[in-house]
């Protein structure tokens, strides 16, 4: 399993982002896909999950109505668009795949060097 993540960058609260995960190394498109960050001194959380398909996504609170996951089972890649970023968003964020459909998955490969976002004035 091979993940790489890009697209993060400093942006002022209220800012967007597209965070963006190119997969391979696996069959992409049977495994469901996960997004997590990890700020500072905090436990790394999930943050948006899709299914296999594409057909399911599943959000915590925190983040729900602001991200949105989304996957192409063609390019192998997992966007992540951010809306609405907050200070409380900034964090280094990290993408992987899962083994099933549930937010207490195990994932199926090792940490990738994740992708700095800092929401900041």
């Amino acid at each position: 399993v091979q993940i790489v993540e890009s697209g993060g960058g400093l942006v002022q609260p209220g800012g967007s982002l597209r965070l963006s995960c190119a997969a391979s190394g696996f069959t992409f498109d049977s495994y469901p896909m996960g997004w997590y960050r990890q700020a500072p001194g905090k436990e790394r959380e999930l943050v948006a999950l899709i299914s296999s398909a594409g057909d399911m996504t599943n959000y915590p609170n925190s983040v729900k109505g602001r991200f949105t996951i989304s996957r192409d089972n063609v390019k192998n890649t997992v966007p992540l668009q951010m809306n609405s970023l907050k200070p409380e968003d900034t964090a280094v964020y990290y993408c992987n795949a899962l083994r099933f459909y549930r937010t207490d998955s195990p994932r199926l490969g090792s940490w990738g060097q994740g992708t700095q976002v800092t929401v900041s004035s």
